[in-house]
């Protein structure tokens, strides 16, 4: 083989079914001449035809968003219409990329599906998220803003308000997903945020069940929960917090019954498992099987609650995946929260599977 039919056959095996015009376009190879070198790689066994290599599942794709965090956390009580003392940082965000890079930290394999700016935030975040999860399904776009997420914080760390630019997401469209879908069916699980637009979340929703490809789902907030389809058909996991539930069954909870007849509802319109998440006091759960369950938190310092969800549903899909039934894999997910609970960063870097194992034999 020569160095263009081996730079050729390393994005197959990455993607088998990656088309001739991808090739052309990620390896700067005209398509004509892909074309030819595909024709010599099938005369030397190489590769077999379309798909070119039998594809294995391996690791999770995550699909969604990948942003940049700028928190700003207040030195006192805050004082409207003033200026207000505070410390600011700016770190990696978004829910779909957040997920990869703790799974990442958890040694599990894991492959980001997502788009930034051609900008210097794109390039700073692909930069810090490739440490621990594969970005080669992701994709730079030209004349577009890397998404923002803007929090301000109270002195307790405690989330106040929130900006989110994200106008970035409305340029995915189901081609995109068609074009890495190779990728998404090779994986041992999937984990789907709402940034994207409403169709492309229904279409990856659907193909999934269809082709029996596990699928956990998280909403990203209150309004952008209404994106998903009434049928959760196809979905193994459905994890959200008390808004997210109340917006997308339209109803209110107050009581820890309210919380299970939710959990519940969400396993009505086609979940597999539903986790409604509590904030300091743990989370519940109710499967098809009719297991239901309230899990308590650790008691711990906290110090910034920004990402505690997102290494929750990390660790949830962690437990899942290596065998966890339903109660052990939530309450691993809960220690991932605790862990980053008192860590100032969005992402704990002292999160690994050994400190894991360490705080779940301490709680459980």
């Amino acid at each position: 083989m020569n160095e263009k039919e081996k730079l050729l056959l390393s994005f197959i095996e990455e993607n088998p079914f990656m088309t001739q015009q991808e090739l052309s376009e990620r390896s700067g190879i005209s398509r004509s001449a892909v074309a030819g070198y595909i024709s010599n790689l099938v005369r030397q066994g190489k590769i077999l035809g379309r798909a070119y290599v039998i594809p294995k599942r391996n690791g999770i794709t995550c699909i969604g968003g990948a942003n940049i965090d700028r928190k700003m956390q207040l030195l006192g009580e805050m004082i409207p219409e003033t200026s207000n003392p505070a410390t600011t940082e700016q770190t990696s965000g978004g829910v779909a990329r957040n997920v990869a890079e703790n799974l990442g930290r958890l040694g599990k394999s894991t492959n980001l599906i997502t788009v930034v700016g051609e900008d210097t935030e794109g390039s700073w975040l692909m930069e810090q998220t490739k440490t621990f999860a594969d970005v080669s399904g992701s994709q730079r776009l030209v004349n577009e803003s890397t998404g923002a997420y803007s929090a301000v914080l109270d002195e307790k760390g405690e989330l106040l308000f929130a900006l989110a630019d994200m106008n970035i997401y409305e340029s995915v469209d189901i081609g995109f997903i068609e074009r890495r879908w190779g990728l998404i069916a090779s994986s041992e699980m999937v984990l789907l945020d709402t940034n994207f637009p409403e169709d492309v979340l229904k279409y990856i929703i659907r193909r999934c069940q269809s082709e029996g490809v596990p699928l956990a789902v998280i909403p990203v907030s209150a309004p952008k929960v209404k994106k998903l389809p009434p049928s959760l058909e196809g979905v193994s996991w459905f994890i959200c917090n008390k808004g997210e539930a109340e917006m997308y069954l339209d109803m209110t909870i107050e009581t820890e019954g309210d919380y299970f007849k939710a959990a519940k509802d969400l396993t009505m319109r086609g979940a597999e498992r539903a986790v409604i998440t509590r904030g300091d006091q743990g989370l519940i759960y109710y499967t098809t099987y009719k297991e239901a369950t309230a899990i308590l938190p650790p008691k711990v310092e906290v110090k910034d609650v920004t990402g505690a969800g997102d290494a929750l549903v990390a660790g949830i899909l962690f437990g899942y995946l290596k065998g966890s039934d339903t109660d052990g894999a939530c309450r691993i997910g809960v220690i991932c929260s605790s862990i980053t609970l008192q860590s100032r960063h969005t992402v704990a870097p002292t999160l690994n599977e050994s400190k894991l194992q360490q705080e779940f034999s301490l709680y459980y």
